[in-house]
């Protein structure tokens, strides 16, 4: 039988914001911690920028494995399982890793944390769905997906100033122990699932409903504009480092870790869009967001470091701007299953994550940063007009 849910003045409510904050600030620390790494790989494990890069993009390769298994075993088992013990299974790894001097046991490692990761985002909004009451679902909802850029955040600004002043393997080492840390913390804070109810669906009936939203023209074209944005957004980021530790600017890894201090634009930049679409509409601000996101990408192919700054600033308000009005743009589009729609805008996502880590490698070699640049700057701008003058063509009225 179901119970009401918890309200903001109840105790629970705070111990499950508590508890959905602290287990996705380490999710989405330990997904990112490698990324102003990169260069270290190269140098210690002897390999490419190419190879180096699959330390990122391998673990989102497993985190979209995962989203979907979780996904489907938390709508079973319940979701306050899969939550707690994302946080032990993604700790374990950082002390197995420093151990090896083989960069291929260090990926399959990464990519099996990868999909230990994916049980906090698989399960964390459908129990606050669940265990919330309804009007205060927003803000709950709200409260946690600003974690997921702090965290983000933290984890590379963190891990750059670590293995600046000690070493990667200590910077592991150190995340490994906040992550067991966590695991007991939250262990003892969630609160046990009242209103969880398992579903009787079968997995091909599960299935069936994600292959629904493939048929859905308009969804597709809010998932292919989800990893656009994160194709250009990761691109620039993955290869920040290698660019700023060359002349003139020859940084130091801690120096340029504090250049991720910008993603915290985006923890402003997503309620700020949330209410401007209130008002001026939701396809008119996030256009307005894709266009702040190229032109924070092109400030960055500047000579001078302080216009790289303020560039990548203005490219965390533009994507942080789109992305989260793309987000809330597939639950419009979606007709039934929502609950699968967003998963799937999620895989999308999280493709464009991978890739924009790895297959923009060759870009990188061949043409350098102002080609990389030039490419990640001008891709969502030809998606967006590709997509309208279809739509245009056909007389589509649906939102894109």
């Amino acid at each position: 039988m179901k119970t009401d849910g918890y309200t903001v003045k109840d105790k629970e409510f705070w111990r499950i914001i508590a508890s959905l904050l602290l287990a996705s600030l380490f999710i989405f620390a330990n997904l990112y911690a490698v990324q102003p790494l990169l260069p270290v790989f190269v140098e210690e494990f002897h390999v490419s920028v190419s190879v180096s890069s699959l330390a990122m993009s391998l673990t989102i390769v497993g985190l979209i494995i995962g989203l979907i298994v979780l996904g489907f075993f938390s709508d079973r088992n319940g979701r306050r399982f899969y939550i707690i013990y994302s946080l032990l299974g993604s700790a374990v790894p950082f002390f197995i890793i420093p151990l090896t001097d083989s960069f291929t046991l260090f990926l399959t490692l990464r990519f099996i944390q990868g999909i230990a990761l994916a049980g906090v985002p698989a399960a964390a909004l459908a129990y606050i769905s669940e265990e919330i009451d309804r009007k205060s679902v927003a803000y709950a909802t709200a409260l946690y997906i600003s974690s997921n850029a702090l965290g983000g955040m933290l984890g590379r600004v963190v891990s750059g100033f670590l293995t600046d002043a000690f070493s990667w393997q200590s910077t592991f080492y150190i995340f490994g122990i906040i992550g067991l840390i966590l695991f007991a913390g939250v262990w003892m804070l969630l609160p046990r699932s009242r209103n969880f109810t398992a579903s009787k669906m079968t997995f091909a009936k599960d299935i069936e409903g994600f292959l629904f939203h493939l048929k859905n023209p308009s969804l597709l074209v809010v998932f292919g504009l989800g990893a656009v944005l994160q194709i250009s957004f990761t691109g620039v980021w993955t290869y920040l480092p290698f660019h700023l530790q060359t002349p003139p600017f020859d940084m130091s890894l801690q120096a340029i870790s504090y250049l991720f201090l910008a993603y915290g634009i985006g923890v402003i930049g997503s309620p700020m869009a949330g209410k401007a679409a209130e008002r001026f509409g939701l396809r008119e601000v996030r256009m307005v967001g894709v266009f702040l996101l190229s032109i924070g990408i092109f400030m960055a192919i500047s000579p001078y470091l302080w216009m790289i700054v303020v560039g990548l600033c203005v490219t965390c308000l533009g994507f942080f701007a789109a992305h989260s009005l793309t987000a809330a743009s597939v639950g419009q589009e979606a007709t039934h299953h929502k609950g699968s729609a967003s998963s799937l805008y999620l895989v999308s996502y999280y493709i464009g994550v991978a890739l924009g880590s790895s297959i923009l490698s060759p870009l990188w070699i061949s043409a350098g940063w102002n080609g990389l640049i030039l490419f990640t700057a001008i891709l969502p701008l030809v998606y967006v007009l590709i997509i309208t003058l279809f739509k245009k063509k056909t007389g589509s009225a649906s939102s894109g």
